[in-house]
Parts: C-alpha cells; sequence; structure tokens
C-alpha cells in the first residue's frame, strides 16, 4: 500500500486536467518529432544562404613560407620580392670568361650563381579575390530551386503538423473514450452488485436456489475485471498523450471533442483539399524545383567568366610587409567546354526524366487525394449512421433491462435472463461509446484530408 501511494503521489500533486485545444497546442510547440521537422525549413534556408554567398566570390589571405635551393624557384624568389641582381644571372662567370675580343664563346659559359644559388627562404603574404562573374545562369538556378525547396519544406512541415493533430485527437478522445467506459462500467457493477444483494434476500426467503445467487456473483467479478481493462486503456491513451505533448505531468483529460463536418458536394470538397492541402503544395514546389534542375544542367552549354585580384608581398623576411616587394594582379578569364564526353547533354537528359517522373507523382498524389477526400465522407457518414443507430440500441437496452429487473422480482424470469440482458445492457453501451469516438476520428480525418485544421 506504501509503494502505491509513493508510485501514484506525484500524479496527484502535480498531474493536471488537459483539454483538447491545450493538448493540440502543447504539442505543436514542445513534440520531438515536429521539432525535428522544423529544422529542415532553416537547413534549405542555409542552402539559399551558401546559393546567394557565390555571388560575392571570396576573398582569401595566404602566408606561403618555402626554403629551397633549386635554380628556377630561388631565382624567381628573389625576382618576385626585387631584389635580383645582374651577379644573380651570373654577370660574375661572363665577365671572367668574357674573350677579348669578345666572341660567341662566351654563350657557352655555365654561371655557378645562376645554376648553384644559395638556398633561398621566402615569405609570400598575398590577399586574393575571386570573382564568378557569368556561370552559365548555374547561379542564378541555384538560389531559384533553393528558394522552392523552402517552400516546400514550410508547407511539409504544415502538413506533419496538422496530421499530428489527428494522433493527439486520438490520443485525447481515447481518453475521454476509456473514462467513459470506466464510468458505464463502474455504473454496471452497482447493478450486479445489487443483483447479488437481491438474490441473497431472495434465497434467504427461499425464493430462489444458490444458483442465482453463484450466478449473480460470478457475472459480478467479470464486471471487475471489465473495470480494470477500462482502467487500462485509459492510461495508455494518458501515456499516447504525454508523449505527444511531451508532457508527462498530464493525469486527466476534459470532456469529449466533436468534430463537425460540412458535407456538401464530393467534387467540391475535393477541390478544396486541391486548394487546401499543405502536402499537395509540397509537392508542387517540389516539382518546380526538379523543373529548374534542367536549366541548372544546361549551364555547362554557357561559357564560364571570371575575376581575380591579387595582391601580395614577397621577401627573404617574415617582416615582409613592405612597399618594395609588393605586387599586384588582376586578370579576367573566361572558360568554355567545346566537349566534354557528351556528358552535359547526359545530366540534362537526366534531369528532365526526374521531372517527368516527379510531374506523374504530382498526379498520381492529386488522384490519391480526391480518392481519400471520397472514402472519408462516405466513412463519416457510414459512421454517423451508426453511432444513431447505436445510441437508439443503448436506449433500447436500458428500458429492456429495467423491464428485466421488475420481471425477476417478481419471479418471472431466473437470473440466467437477467444477466443476459444485462451484459446486452452493457454491450450496447460500450458500441455507443466506441461509436461516438470512431465518428469524431472519422470527423477528423475528413478535416486533415480538407487540409483543414482540428482547433
Amino acid at each position: 500500500m506504501k509503494l502505491l501511494l509513493l508510485t501514484f503521489l506525484p500524479l496527484c500533486l502535480w498531474g493536471y486536467t488537459i483539454d483538447f485545444n491545450s493538448s493540440l497546442l502543447k504539442t505543436q510547440e514542445m513534440n520531438k518529432g515536429l521539432k525535428a521537422k522544423k529544422l529542415t525549413i532553416l537547413e534549405s534556408k542555409i542552402d539559399l544562404d551558401i546559393a546567394k554567398g557565390y555571388d560575392y566570390g571570396s576573398l582569401v589571405f595566404n602566408e606561403n613560407i618555402s626554403k629551397t635551393n633549386n635554380a628556377g624557384y630561388a631565382f624567381g624568389m628573389k625576382l618576385s620580392s626585387r631584389e635580383a641582381t645582374f651577379a644573380d644571372f651570373g654577370f660574375a662567370d661572363f665577365l671572367a670568361h668574357s674573350p677579348s675580343p669578345m666572341d660567341s664563346s662566351v654563350l657557352d659559359v655555365q654561371s655557378d650563381d645562376l645554376n648553384n644559388p644559395e638556398s633561398r627562404t621566402n615569405f609570400e603574404t598575398k590577399l586574393t579575390y575571386t570573382l564568378p562573374i557569368f556561370t552559365g545562369f548555374k547561379l542564378k538556378n541555384a538560389k531559384k530551386m533553393a528558394k522552392l525547396q523552402i517552400l516546400a519544406k514550410i508547407f511539409q512541415y504544415k502538413y506533419d503538423e496538422k496530421a499530428l493533430s489527428l494522433e493527439v485527437l486520438k490520443a485525447y478522445n481515447g481518453a475521454v473514450t476509456a473514462k467513459e467506459f470506466i464510468k458505464a462500467t463502474k455504473k454496471a457493477k452497482e447493478a450486479t452488485s445489487s443483483f447479488v444483494n437481491f438474490a441473497h434476500e431472495l434465497f434467504n426467503e427461499g425464493l430462489v436456489t444458490s444458483i442465482d445467487v453463484k450466478q449473480a456473483k460470478v457475472y459480478d467479478m467479470g464486471v471487475d475485471s471489465e473495470i480494470l481493462k477500462a482502467a487500462n486503456r485509459y492510461e495508455l491513451a494518458i501515456s499516447y498523450l504525454r508523449f505527444l505533448t511531451s508532457d508527462n505531468l498530464i493525469s486527466n483529460v476534459g470532456f469529449f471533442k466533436s468534430i463537425e463536418n460540412e458535407i456538401i458536394n464530393v467534387k467540391e470538397l475535393q477541390e478544396k483539399a486541391y486548394k487546401n492541402r499543405d502536402d499537395f503544395s509540397s509537392m508542387k514546389y517540389n516539382t518546380q524545383t526538379i523543373k529548374s534542375k534542367i536549366d541548372m544542367e544546361k549551364s555547362d552549354y554557357f561559357p564560364k567568366v571570371g575575376a581575380q585580384i591579387e595582391y601580395g608581398y614577397n621577401d627573404d623576411e617574415f617582416n615582409n610587409i613592405n612597399d618594395e616587394h609588393d605586387y599586384y594582379m588582376a586578370a579576367i578569364g573566361l572558360s568554355y567546354n567545346l566537349f566534354d564526353g557528351f556528358i552535359t547533354s547526359a545530366k540534362k537528359q537526366k534531369a528532365q526524366i526526374e521531372y517527368q517522373k516527379m510531374k506523374h507523382y504530382y498526379d498520381y498524389m492529386k488522384d490519391g487525394i480526391g480518392l481519400e477526400v471520397e472514402k472519408n465522407i462516405l466513412t463519416l457518414l457510414t459512421k454517423q449512421k451508426i453511432l444513431n443507430q447505436k445510441i437508439k440500441a443503448n436506449n433500447l437496452s436500458d428500458e429492456v433491462l429495467e423491464q428485466s429487473q421488475e420481471l425477476y422480482k417478481n419471479h418471472l424470469i431466473n437470473m440466467s435472463n437477467l444477466l443476459l440482458q444485462q451484459a446486452n445492457q452493457q454491450k450496447a453501451n460500450a458500441e455507443m461509446i466506441l461509436a461516438k469516438y470512431e465518428k469524431s476520428l472519422a470527423a477528423g480525418k475528413l478535416k486533415i484530408s480538407l487540409g483543414e485544421n482540428l482547433k
């Protein structure tokens, strides 16, 4: 007993009752799955920032330190730092081996200073700015695709949010339904307990046999089992609601959430769904994204133009930032792919095939939405009719049970017949409660299929 008190005491102290709208709002704000899906929108926005970033080009700082005795590199380093002298060209050997009078043999002299220089350390500091001027519309299409994907992700998130609201409806109304089951079963328990007591009285008076008492007790114990099952269903529904809302303190639910639908012409509702469905809008933007990919693949048919500006210093010391050793370079380049083994053509063809596939999926999805709406309308109409019948059957079973109790008191029927009517009444009541839940679920599914909110 102490263990049970310790287990349920936190719920008693901190638990609270929640209604459907609060459950839905809390799910939209706190559900971990939705939070993860929302980040996909941020990813697409970052993709757009990346595509835009290429328009600004890139500015790169480089510090290169090298040491070599390679004749070409060593001479080039001296020349880059504007320190080259005639001696570096080998003029010392030229003068030492020059004949008099001068003749062409001097051209065969191999300069030791030029061919075998001392090792040279070079510190190169530079800033390089590279800018794409024209990319064959590749960057333009990349930005267009990124913008379309942002819209696609936003609408997909909205649909996922609405689809999750249907799960909230299942959990919330499921908990309310379980409470109704508990309430109805407890009412049945009161009736069966009265049967036991009444059978005892009649047995003591010698009007019935002990079989009546035993039958009433057996049925009464069976009702206890039904109460436990209903309580378990309630706990499961509450647990699911806590999971969806990410709120473990929920301990109770309020009133049943009824969903109202205005059912008009099926075609009109289908057109409404095409217009309002967020997942259908997401598919539309995905299709447009693939179409833009075709234009992106065509970019390799155009020439590419870029510019580069470079400014830097070269010296044999680290403190090389000196205008006596600086340099600049500005260049504009053009690149045009004359032949690439038909790769560009194949990429474009592949993108066209992907676009045609996406168009078929788009049309297929449209047909599926139309079918879904029609199916949900028929289901809701059927569930409404079933609920009406179950309400009538429950009312009639109440009357039959009441009359049966009077008949048993007057010894016109036996306990078996009375318990049979009690079972029928419990079944009719349970079916009515379940029909109410299923009707609300069918109404919710229709609203979601029409692209509407459950609020």
